[in-house]
């Protein structure tokens, strides 16, 4: 692995303090959110948001259930959350490691080894989201 210069760093070695502190302050609300979604479930607790285009249109959109899944993965009921959103559980590892991957990066200047970012990815994401969240409505699959 090679070391990307400059990556995070002022001289080279050390890490700047302000990177640290951002990165610090992702990481705790990331933690609280997780702790939020554990302890409340967005079922039963009416202080989460709701999806304006299912309360206009009665039609999911590609995020819906997403709170729903999450609480499920924080309880370790993976199926479960598959029903909730077959996307974002399938999304959500490559999401993890994205994360991770990038933290490591800027805290130690070395780029793991993963899925490069590149513009053509970035459409097809976009095409699979759209395609979800048109395929998720279609009464053959459960929606109106």
């Amino acid at each position: 692995m090679d070391n990307i210069a400059g990556a995070g760093t002022t001289d080279g070695g050390s890490i700047k303090p302000r990177r640290m502190l951002a990165i610090a302050i992702v990481l705790a609300i990331g933690i609280a959110c997780a702790v939020v979604l554990y302890l409340f479930n967005p079922a039963e607790n009416g202080f989460y948001p709701r999806c304006l285009l299912y309360r206009m249109t009665g039609l999911q959109c590609p995020g819906c259930g997403s709170l729903r899944a999450l609480h499920q993965l924080t309880h370790g009921h993976i199926a479960t959350a598959f029903r909730f959103n077959p996307l974002l559980v399938i999304l959500m590892p490559l999401a993890l490691w994205y994360c991770v991957r990038e933290i490591i990066w800027q805290i130690t200047g070395q780029k793991l080894p993963g899925v490069t970012m590149k513009a053509g990815w970035g459409w097809i994401l976009l095409v699979v989201i759209v395609t979800f969240g048109i395929v998720r409505n279609l009464p053959i699959f459960g929606g109106s």
